[in-house]
């Protein structure tokens, strides 16, 4: 309400410690970006919120919580997770993972001018990051060749990972260049079926539900607003998806969370990733979060 009543919108923001992505978006979007601090400071009242955290916090629905209990409530995987709440206390838009201040500040904008009553935020962000080139996507062994039948293949044993990229895309390049090309990544990938698809061509697919569309209207459909994005199906329902900037570890993290089973077991990814981490160190090997 006092957000409201002063022309701004609430902005909650989950963060853990020890985590790489909360330290850049700290660093590089609130530390050293005047343009971000200046529009949020204008637009924005904006709340820390520790996500294993004990605070007191009464939700927007009236109920009393502490902060990894509210964050639960709120399915909060990720962090950093940035909640945008409108005056009626309505999500307006939720950013689940690192964006560079660039793409940053189109969040923001998007979502002080309300552009989501007229807009998802995948279509707007579509006006600043279509390609201009009709480039190859970069390729990778393990990508399946068309045609794209997923609700054929998710009848299979494997598990579906569909990348969705573009052209001249510099996050995307710098994903192969690194984590799938990683040879841990390598051996989880292998559990999957793995297919890529640019997010703005025509490419025919079915998907796990058995829709037969494109690729371009299956991300507007997904709300794809970041490139690349991966989604992980099994049994035919998505699992979970990786939206944002992750480093190596993280990826592979989120590929074994679905090949393993383990989201059967462990609703809380972030819970899996700590376990995860302590069973390879137990195997005698390091394991480096900025990696």
């Amino acid at each position: 309400e006092e957000a409201a009543e002063s022309g701004k919108r609430l902005m909650p923001y989950f963060h853990q410690n020890g985590c790489p992505y909360c330290a850049k978006l700290v660093n590089d979007n609130f530390g050293k970006s005047k343009q971000v601090v200046d529009y949020m400071h204008q637009h924005f009242d904006a709340i820390d919120m520790n996500m294993w955290g004990d605070r007191p916090v009464v939700g927007l629905d009236g109920k009393d919580y502490n902060e990894k209990s509210y964050a639960a409530s709120l399915k909060v995987w990720f962090t950093p997770t940035i909640l945008f709440f409108d005056e009626q206390g309505k999500v307006a838009l939720r950013i689940n993972g690192y964006y560079d201040p660039e793409k940053f500040m189109h969040v923001l904008r998007y979502v002080s001018e309300k552009q989501e009553t007229r807009m998802n935020f995948a279509g707007y962000y579509q006006q600043f990051t279509a390609p201009k080139t009709k480039a190859a996507l970069i390729s990778e062994p393990f990508f399946a060749r068309p045609s794209y039948d997923l609700a054929g293949t998710s009848k299979g044993k494997k598990p579906v990972a569909v990348f969705f990229e573009q052209a001249d895309c510099a996050d995307c390049a710098k994903m192969h260049k690194t984590a799938l090309k990683d040879a841990d990544t390598l051996a989880i990938i292998n559990g999957f079926n793995v297919i890529q698809l640019d997010r703005y061509a025509d490419t025919p697919v079915v998907t796990p539900s058995g829709e037969v569309t494109t690729a371009r209207k299956w991300a507007d459909k997904l709300n794809i607003a970041y490139a690349p994005s991966v989604v992980l199906f099994d049994g035919g329902k998505e699992i979970i998806r990786i939206e944002a900037f992750l480093k190596t570890f993280h990826t592979q993290s989120v590929f074994d969370y679905v090949l393993s089973g383990g989201y059967k077991t462990e609703s809380s990814f972030q819970r899996y990733i700590e376990h995860r981490a302590d069973r390879i160190r137990n195997t005698g090997k390091t394991v480096d979060l900025w990696k």
